[in-house]
């Protein structure tokens, strides 16, 4: 089962191409910006080293979010432009999911900051989702930590969280999601034929002129 993976929402860009379990390619850049430019030549470098056409993938997964409103439409404009091209299924996976997944830990506080002195917070426990993606003040997401308990912390947030929270929090290096844990993750997944749409879980900055 081959799959091709992107993630362009948060602060990096990232591609993976596996077999099963087998690495066949992988690229991954931390960026603030520029995945527009990034991604096409990394998705083209990715199949290149693995020697594989694009015929012979047989799923692709992308991140959904949350993230900025326009690295979460550069990769989900390009993996649903492959789905249409390809006829193959394309499977969503959220950036949290993707952090919490990589952290290989049984319990995971995902904490990104989204700004405004907010966060965006996941808390998982095995396999189990305890709190899905939601959006909150950074000060609330923290105190869900702390009630949560003794977990390993990832995102870009998690080092301010790790300074405001006592006890057994392990502090990790995942700072950005990685295409390689949003291709893992979509292989646990049904085939599906509905099309990913992107997580946005608050209104845009730009408003339309009244």
């Amino acid at each position: 089962m081959r799959i091709l993976a992107v993630e362009t929402a948060l602060g990096a860009c990232s591609v993976a191409l596996l077999d099963g379990e087998k690495i066949l390619a992988h690229r991954f850049e931390e960026m603030a910006r520029g995945h527009a430019e990034a991604l096409a030549p990394m998705v083209e470098a990715a199949m290149v080293e693995a020697g594989a056409p694009f015929s012979a993938l047989d799923r692709l997964a992308v991140t959904t979010g949350p993230g900025t409103f326009t690295g979460q439409r550069v990769g989900l404009a390009f993996m649903r432009g492959l789905r249409v091209a390809l006829k193959k299924p394309l499977t969503g996976v959220t950036t949290l999911e993707a952090m919490a997944a990589a952290a290989q830990s049984p319990r995971v506080a995902a904490i990104h900051d989204a700004r405004r002195d907010e966060a965006y917070l996941l808390l998982r426990e095995k396999d189990e989702i305890i709190l899905a993606p939601a959006v909150m003040p950074f000060a609330e997401a923290v105190e869900k930590i702390r009630a949560f308990g003794s977990c390993m912390l990832v995102g870009s947030g998690a080092p301010m969280a790790h300074d405001r929270l006592s006890g057994d929090f392990i502090l990790s290096d995942i700072r950005q999601p990685d295409a390689l844990w949003v291709a893992r993750l979509a292989l646990r997944q049904p085939v599906s034929d509905a099309v990913p749409a992107p997580l946005y879980l608050r209104a845009p900055d730009a408003k339309l002129p009244a």
